[in-house]
């Protein structure tokens, strides 16, 4: 009998393109997050162990980051949790250049069982599926990224990743580093969505605290506001500004290129006004 994969943060970027690969190689898969019937959060300790119930392997996400406080606490205790349960394969993801995603490795290395890290880059996805899709269609995305270069990744690229670490051997007690295959600035990435979506985006550079202010505004939480300013402004200060090789490794084929995420999610319709 095969057992489960369970997907932590199944309804997210990666976490729903993971599920949805799984399904359809006919893998049991259980997706879980706090809006899933059987719920997952990361804040009630109670919930994990019934999601993990029958498990063999286990795709884990956190949110909001790996930064925030609480973090690596509560990854080790998940991490040794699923280890007791019986799982086989735990794939992490995490974040480049990103210290107290390393604490939360490390936690991942040391549970008992059999471990992958998929330490990616920003995701391209984040200008469609997440906080930036609002800037774009304002015609205004502003960050505490100064001029800096990123190596954006594709989702597609990790959940092909995260497939390969769930299901084959050869995975086990390895760091995939992803990016993407180019460095684009925030201005070059800005320009390329403009162009495939036929309106008006630009980029703007601001301070973490200015950033902060508009988070604030736009109601996210002061504390969750801080910490992301923060992390942004650490993360997008150059130190990953190079690419890896970690798609081409695990895939044996190029990642996709930023100008391919742009023309199709333009084809898509979520950037229209």
């Amino acid at each position: 009998m095969q057992k489960t994969t369970v997907i932590v943060g199944g309804t997210g970027k990666t976490g729903r393109r993971v599920a949805a690969r799984l399904a359809a190689q006919g893998l049991p898969v259980r997706a879980v997050s706090r809006s899933t019937a059987l719920p997952f959060d990361w804040e009630e300790p109670a919930t994990w162990a019934p999601a993990l119930r029958g498990a063999e392997a286990v795709y884990v996400t956190y949110q909001p980051d790996l930064a925030a406080p609480g973090s690596v606490e509560a990854i080790g205790a998940f991490a040794r949790l699923a280890a007791g349960s019986g799982v086989r394969r735990l794939v992490l993801l995490s974040g480049r250049g990103e210290e107290e995603a390393r604490a939360c490795e490390r936690e991942v290395e040391a549970c008992g069982t059999d471990w992958t890290i998929l330490r990616a880059s920003w995701f391209c996805q984040n200008f469609s599926e997440h906080h930036l899709l609002g800037p774009v269609l304002d015609g205004v995305i502003t960050l505490p990224a100064g001029t800096v270069a990123e190596p954006f990744v594709d989702a597609e690229d990790i959940a092909d990743v995260a497939v390969a670490a769930l299901t084959r051997d050869g995975h086990a007690g390895r760091i995939h580093e992803l990016t993407g295959p180019r460095l684009l600035t925030f201005t070059d990435a800005a320009r390329e969505i403009a162009e495939a979506a036929g309106r008006d985006v630009r980029y703007v550079p601001v301070s973490p605290q200015e950033y902060t202010a508009g988070l604030v505004e736009q109601g996210v939480p002061a504390g969750e506001a801080a910490m992301l300013a923060g992390l942004f402004a650490r993360v997008l200060d150059g130190r990953n500004a190079h690419l890896a090789d970690g798609v081409r490794r695990v895939l044996g084929r190029e990642p996709r290129d930023f100008t391919d995420y742009a023309h199709e999610t333009a084809a898509t319709g979520v950037w229209n006004a």
